[in-house]
């Protein structure tokens, strides 16, 4: 398959009253996140009969962006210091292509090396932060008359959440409707409830992504999980302590519990496993945020399993995240009385530690189950065929083993994306005990992976 860039430009707002605004400050939270971007991938498939004219979809897509970033307008900056955003004027760096083939087929493929050119910028790699966009665009347009828009966003200010809220206000602007925030005060409300420190000791942010980041060979695989599978696994996860484990904790287990066993058996040893989760703040606030709110409105739950016994049992590692899950909520009440140095320090202390003892596995573990939803990223065209992230192999600064889980879009199935090293990952896709219950998802190939 062949990709052409046919242009590049920086789009900027479309109202220059935009760059009037005073810089927007960066939360507590998102001073602590290492910038990189993270891809999100919309397949579209042309709808039957129509006649879409792509030179005019391709500007009304570039116009509805445009005003799109009236509304988020920080993500048009630039971030100064660590501290805010600001040079509103400074715009998104916007690619349109032209690819040689159609959407399905090329979905389909095996070999799809090819398909980094349908990024924007390199995902899942430490990023300078004062010159790096907020977000970068790449619109192709396939010969079958197929279009993927793809977005890089910086996880500095920017959450799944939030590209998510930009990504519905976008499609709506292009579908004509109304697709201006309910409530604009509340854009910042991030920052005003969790101001910035003045100061962060540089050695403690070094120290923060030199964990974040590790170099060295990784490959992703995609896994799926039907309903029958995820009910069998939320049985086996019940224990007296925890009686209703949901579908995302079983899953997030059992995906820990086979990510030790495999890193066992290419180590030789046994390790101390350590678990992340992504906790989203903007439900379990008294003041309940809205979906739009920009920056990183999240902290991670830590569950730390150091065991050497031969059988690692599911019922117990499901009790260790949610007792993870447990204890976020519970800080919940320092966070929100105003102590949150401590909490911060409380959230990274122990991953700092623990990582500093060397050997120990680092697994990042995300749930988009509740979050992406493609039916509301309708740009005029119908629901995007596929919804997904693209990881393509990176030996430098690649980012730690990771997790990320999403709805298959068909039935109640869930669709695991999970990114280890090679050695490791070629032991978990050829266990029998893991694909009892994991299917291999078509498209699955060496080194890359689409969801």
């Amino acid at each position: 398959m062949e990709v052409r860039i046919t242009s590049k430009e920086m789009v900027k707002p479309s109202s220059e009253e935009v760059y009037l605004r005073r810089p927007f400050s960066l939360s507590l939270f998102d001073q602590f996140v290492p910038p990189y971007y993270l891809p999100l991938m919309f397949f579209y498939t042309k709808p039957n009969g129509s006649h879409l004219d792509t030179v005019q979809t391709l500007a009304e897509i570039k116009k509805s962006f445009s005003k799109a970033l009236n509304q988020y307008y920080p993500l048009s900056g630039r971030t100064i210091d660590n501290r805010c955003i600001g040079s509103y004027d400074k715009g998104v760096p916007y690619v349109e292509a032209r690819v040689r083939g159609c959407l399905a087929d090329c979905i389909a493929q095996t070999e799809q090396e090819w398909m980094n050119q349908l990024l924007p910028t390199q995902p899942f790699c430490s990023i300078p932060a004062s010159t790096s966009p907020q977000l970068t665009i790449q619109i192709n347009v396939f010969d079958c008359g197929g279009i993927a828009i793809v977005l890089c966003f910086s996880h500095k200010v920017i959450d799944a959440t939030t590209a998510s809220a930009f990504m519905e206000s976008w499609a709506a602007f292009n579908r004509g409707s109304d697709g201006e925030i309910p409530n604009p005060d509340m854009l910042d409300i991030g920052s005003r409830l969790f101001p910035l420190l003045e100061s962060i000791p540089q050695n403690y942010l070094s120290s923060i992504e030199s964990h974040w980041f590790q170099e060295g060979w990784r490959t992703t695989r995609r896994f799926v999980f039907d309903d029958i599978a995820i009910s069998a696994l939320k049985f086996q996860a019940k224990s007296k302590r925890f009686e209703y484990p949901t579908r995302s904790i079983a899953l997030g287990a059992f995906l820990w519990k086979y990510a030790m066993l495999v890193s066992r058996v290419a180590s030789g040893r046994s390790k101390p496993s350590v678990l992340t989760q992504a906790v989203n703040l903007r439900s379990r606030l008294k003041l309940r945020l809205p979906q739009h709110t920009v920056g990183n409105l999240l902290v991670y739950a830590v569950s730390t399993y150091n065991s050497a016994e031969r059988d690692i049992e599911l019922d117990h590692l499901a009790y260790l995240v949610r007792e993870a899950i447990d204890i976020c909520n519970d800080q919940f009440s320092r966070l929100q009385s105003g102590d949150m140095v401590k909490f911060m320090t409380d959230q990274y202390n122990p991953l700092i530690d623990i990582a500093a003892q060397g050997e120990v596995d680092l697994i990042s573990c995300t749930s988009w189950l509740n979050t992406l939803d493609g039916k509301l990223v309708d740009f005029g065209w119908g629901e995007p065929t596929s919804l997904g992230v693209w990881r393509s192999e990176t030996r430098y600064c690649s980012f730690f083993d990771t997790i990320v889980l999403k709805e298959t879009g068909k039935g109640k199935g869930i669709e695991a994306v999970i990114t280890l090293d090679a050695k490791t990952m070629h032991i978990l896709e050829h266990n029998s005990d893991f694909l009892a219950f994991a299917s291999p998802a078509s498209g699955s190939y060496p080194n890359q992976s689409m969801v």
